[in-house]
């Protein structure tokens, strides 16, 4: 599971790092504690559907095929929802199950996204001390380019365009701290999972090599949605 993130890396640098056209209203950067229900910046391609109206559904990138980053609600909304908060908050996307749910398996075909991340906490159950937290980054100290798919639910000023983090069976490592992690796409996998390649995005959905993280033990602070703040990520000594 991947229910909080980090992103302090600033928008330029993602638009240049991800060759993405920024939007003008991405959230604020840095935050420490990004949480379900906010908008996220998001790296994405124009839907490629037999549906004519689809580029004008999708928000099609300024270039009119180019990528774009933009802000992305996160917590999937399925079309046939009557209102945003009708059924679960649908944050992940299994990857074992996502090409079969009704909920998400257009937007695997064909709305798949790269949401950023600096980095992502996770808890470990503790029978005496409660939830633990940990905070998990990339041992290259650069972005995490985290699998995500997106739809777009409602019309006019109602609409809004909804996200999920795909996750997969942790590695052995991350393993200790918790039996899912969010996909962790190689640089050389972007152009693949945004459809840029025509090959298939399936096996990409994997875990990530055991020497690409690095976690720890963070405060518990972080607990509460609330906090915020960069100590939120300092190793607990």
């Amino acid at each position: 599971m991947c229910g909080r993130f980090v992103l302090t890396h600033p928008s330029d640098a993602l638009a240049r790092l991800f060759d993405a056209v920024p939007d003008n209203d991405l959230p604020d950067v840095p935050n420490h504690n990004i949480c379900p229900t906010v908008m996220i910046h998001a790296v994405t391609r124009p839907a490629q559907e037999a549906n004519p109206d689809a580029a004008e559904q999708a928000g099609t990138a300024r270039d009119g095929t180019g990528r774009r980053l933009r802000a992305l609600r996160w917590g999937f909304v399925p079309h046939w929802a009557t209102a945003m908060n009708d059924g679960p908050l649908l944050i992940n996307a299994r990857a074992e199950t996502i090409a079969a749910k009704p909920a998400f398996r257009a937007a695997v075909r064909s709305r798949r996204c790269i949401v950023p991340a600096s980095g992502f906490y996770e808890w470990v159950k503790d029978a005496e001390q409660g939830r633990l937290p940990f905070y998990i980054h990339s041992a290259r100290a650069e972005p995490l380019a985290l699998a995500a798919i997106w739809q777009s639910w409602g019309q006019g000023e109602a609409r809004c365009d909804t996200c999920a983090i795909v996750t997969t069976a942790a590695s052995d490592r991350m393993g200790r701290i918790h039996h899912r992690m969010p996909v962790i796409l190689a640089t050389g996998d972007w152009p693949t999972w945004l459809g840029e390649t025509g090959r298939k995005a399936a096996p990409l959905m994997r875990p990530a090599p055991e020497d690409a993280l690095v976690m720890y033990r963070v405060g518990r602070e972080v607990n509460s949605n609330r906090a915020t703040g960069p100590r939120l990520v300092s190793p607990l000594s």
